[in-house]
């Protein structure tokens, strides 16, 4: 019986040792921490976790959940967006979008988290631009914690970066909460929702944004005219045009022609026209734009002097891509739609020239250029325009796209098979 003695008594002792560890939120912390330092077997043990009294040790377990990353931590970081405290729920949203795109922790809100008592402060990087691609499913828990998030949370900051989130994927179901960020009367809550409304690009939500052309802050009312002319929202142009009369900074102008160009009422012809030798690269680019939209070829000649004469390279784009709008397709060696693809070359003109392309590929007689200039194409060139076909190709596309996927550069290929994937998935 001796043995079974010392057994028993063994036992009491390490129970009562857990229990004294189990009641310490320092040792539950470190216990957290360690599990996060494990393979994914270790996720149903964290979980638990996230329901502790103790706030740091709830922190650790989202920051344990992050750590190990997968589709696997989905549930238990959704369970931890729920939770009161600001911090939990700004790691756990950082965790659900780098699930769908990997590494964005690295660059999130959350890496420059910093905690004194129940205060949280962290700093937003100034770039805005990721998004998942258009075939990635993201699932529909996911959107509504976020979205709850933007609604109801206590902390802006948490509020503001689940917006963030919410438009790098592109989470459409969340639209009315993103709206109710507009009304917060945070900047930077207001300013984030903007700019995840115009990632998801539903036209419904834009009439919802117009109230904030007239906000006193510029940085918000600049974002409003972006996403005004984005979303073509034709009933705001009138809002639009009082923005551009009365701007009051150039940069104002710019955003206020720029969504007047976007949105390519005809009656705005003659402002189009009226800017187009302003001394602004950026007014004279978005009244380049206008015209090119507005599509009267007694402008044709205006255009054509643009691209002969310009030296800003903005400008020219644009009247680069008004041209083509106008119907000037050849694949001239001069011409504007060669042109237009030659930029995709230009590390820092390419964002520009890819949206444009990306527009006037849209149209099947600017696709059959553009396939026509694919044959002495550089490596670049390649790659950006199987992005351009992934967002405006059509069925004729897919050839192209199969040949770019077999091409000997294996940087070139890759985007020619994630792009296929891409159209697949957005073709009906």
């Amino acid at each position: 019986m001796k043995p079974f003695f010392y057994f028993i008594l063994a036992l009491t002792a390490a129970t009562a040792l857990a229990q004294s560890a189990d009641s310490d939120p320092k040792q539950r912390a470190r216990v957290v921490r360690d599990l996060g330092k494990q393979n994914d077997d270790a996720i149903p043990k964290i979980i638990p976790y996230l329901s502790d009294a103790d706030v740091n040790v709830r922190v650790e377990a989202a920051k344990s959940l992050v750590q190990i990353g997968g589709p696997k931590t989905l549930d238990g970081l959704v369970k931890a967006a729920a939770d009161s405290d600001a911090e939990v729920q700004i790691r756990a949203t950082d965790g659900l979008v780098n699930i769908y795109l990997p590494g964005y922790v690295k660059t999130g809100f959350s890496g420059t988290l910093s905690r004194a008592g129940n205060s949280v402060k962290g700093r937003f990087t100034d770039t805005n631009d990721q998004i998942i691609d258009a075939y990635v499913m993201v699932r529909s828990e996911v959107i509504a914690a976020l979205g709850n998030i933007v609604r109801s949370s206590t902390s802006l900051d948490a509020r503001a970066n689940a917006a963030r989130a919410l438009g790098v994927l592109r989470g459409r179901a969340a639209l009315p909460d993103l709206v109710e960020g507009l009304h917060s009367k945070d900047d930077k809550l207001m300013y984030e929702s903007l700019v995840a409304i115009e990632k998801i690009g539903d036209p419904a939500a834009a009439p919802r944004v117009t109230f904030l052309l007239r906000d006193l802050a510029d940085k918000i009312r600049i974002q409003a005219l972006e996403v005004t002319g984005l979303l073509r929202n034709r009933d705001a142009a009138p809002e639009v045009r009082d923005a551009l009369e009365h701007a009051r900074s150039v940069r104002e102008k710019r955003a206020a022609l720029e969504a007047l160009a976007q949105i390519a009422d005809p009656v705005d012809r003659t402002v189009f026209n009226n800017n187009l030798q302003d001394k602004d690269d950026g007014v004279r680019a978005a009244a380049a734009e206008g015209l090119g939209r507005v599509r009267n070829f007694a402008d044709t000649v205006a255009l054509t002097q643009a691209f002969n004469n310009e030296h800003g390279m903005s400008p020219r784009l644009a009247a680069a891509f008004a041209l083509v709008k106008m119907g000037k397709i050849d694949t001239d060696r001069f011409g504007p739609l060669r042109y237009l693809v030659n930029a995709l070359n230009q590390r820092t003109w390419r964002g520009v020239a890819s949206a444009f392309v990306i527009e006037l590929a849209r149209e099947a007689p600017v696709r059959q250029g553009i396939y026509a200039l694919l044959a002495d194409s550089t490596k670049d060139e390649k790659q950006q325009v199987a992005l351009v076909l992934a967002s405006s190709g059509d069925r004729d596309s897919i050839p192209v796209l199969e040949g770019l996927s077999h091409d000997p550069d294996p940087d070139v290929a890759a985007e020619g098979i994630r792009s296929l994937r891409i159209l697949r998935a957005r073709l009906p």
